[in-house]
């Protein structure tokens, strides 16, 4: 069994991360799911939210949305619609953006729910990983 864990982060733009990681959370669709070397494989798609991994002492985070991830014993590739690492997060957009999506939340047609709540999550999520707290 591997002792760690190859983790390759991709947008439809650039490689974002590549690293020999010891654990990765992901967030699932389904919610958060750890993953260490060894795992078994599967295929989930993702959710807008943290993704952190590990390597030794230090740990690094991440806000993404959208995509899939394959998890292999030693390896896990992430392909996400966005990922963004917390010196790229704008926190007064975001802060700007999580307002905005709240109030028309607040008047949003079942067609539109899903998207204001990933819109919502999203920002939440920016918010968290840059620092800013959770509002």
């Amino acid at each position: 069994m591997a002792d760690r864990l190859h983790l390759e982060i991709v947008t439809p733009s650039r490689r974002v991360v590549e690293a020999e990681v010891d654990e990765v959370r992901l967030p699932g669709a389904l919610g958060e799911m750890g993953v260490l070397p060894g795992h078994i494989p599967l295929l989930t798609s993702l959710a807008a939210g943290p993704l952190t991994y590990f390597a030794g002492s230090q740990v690094t985070r991440y806000a993404v949305r959208g995509g899939f991830a394959e998890v292999l014993p030693d390896r896990v590739t992430v392909l996400a619609a966005v990922a963004e690492a917390p010196a790229d997060i704008d926190l007064d957009a975001a802060r700007g953006r999580l307002q905005a999506a709240q109030e028309k939340l607040k008047s949003a047609t079942a067609e539109d729910l899903d998207e204001l709540t990933t819109e919502v999550r999203l920002a939440e999520t920016e918010i968290e990983v840059a620092g800013g707290g959770a509002h």
